[in-house]
């Protein structure tokens, strides 16, 4: 059977102080694009970076990877806007006709992207999400809060999905036209799915294996973004009341 490729795919990256992992970051999801581009799965793509205000080198690197490759763009906050900014900044950036993003620390095999285009377009999917086989690797009290954060979506917004805020999921561009995300923390990977689901698009997944940060820290479980991650929670589920399906989610 003969496959109708997607005319591009956009990967973007969130990034504040990432000077460790951009090289790698970019020059995996360049590898991974051109081979897409070469079996014929996707037509073109652009890497998106998203520098947050970043204090370190990351915001020159980037501006150098820009300058030597056209499918890199690089857009810069003047001010730190936290991950859910930077997400939407992201998906606002976005050109293509799908797009994905995932940290810069690379939390998974990049090869995995080939395989959640393939599935996108088999089940004729709105969104793939991805969820982590084993998350021992991140920590104990990370696994626990994780564990508990997937219950309390559950039970909050009756979405039941594994994993609801691992930074891998792959839309269909045409979804934007109808989900306005809200969140400036990282309660946006669930009110992402959270948004879709109650609009009726069709989200599936798929486990990856997954790889801890080893470098720098992650400050995703802190107390202040915990407090954030509620605050926003019960603001949707309070506007969510009025919302209705989408009587045609067909992308």
């Amino acid at each position: 059977m003969r496959v109708v490729p997607f005319r591009k795919l956009s990967i973007f990256f969130p990034m504040w102080n990432e000077e460790a992992y951009i090289d790698r970051a970019i020059g995996y999801a360049k590898q991974v694009c051109e081979l897409l581009c070469e079996r014929g799965e996707i037509l073109d793509y652009e890497l998106i970076v998203v520098d947050d205000a970043s204090t370190d080198n990351t915001p020159a690197m980037a501006d150098a990877l820009a300058a030597s490759d056209p499918h890199i763009v690089v857009v810069h906050h003047p001010a730190n806007r936290k991950l859910g900014g930077s997400i939407k900044t992201g998906f606002a950036t976005a050109t293509g006709d799908i797009v994905l993003y995932s940290d810069a620390d690379l939390p998974f095999d990049m090869a995995e992207v080939s395989r959640a285009v393939r599935l996108l377009r088999s089940y004729e999917a709105d969104i793939v999400s991805a969820y982590r086989h084993d998350r021992t690797g991140e920590g104990r009290s990370r696994a626990i809060y994780t564990f508990f954060y997937n219950i309390l979506i559950r039970s909050l917004f009756g979405v039941r999905l594994r994993d609801i805020n691992f930074a891998f999921k792959l839309c269909r561009t045409s979804i934007f036209e109808h989900i306005s995300l809200q969140s400036e923390g990282s309660f946006i990977d669930a009110e992402l799915i959270i948004r879709a689901k109650k609009l009726g698009f069709d989200v599936i997944q798929f486990g990856v294996d997954y790889f801890p940060r080893t470098r720098g820290e992650s400050t995703l479980a802190s107390a202040s973004v915990i407090r954030t991650i509620i605050r926003e929670m019960l603001a949707l589920r309070k506007e969510l009341r009025g919302l209705q399906p989408l009587t045609d989610t067909a992308a």
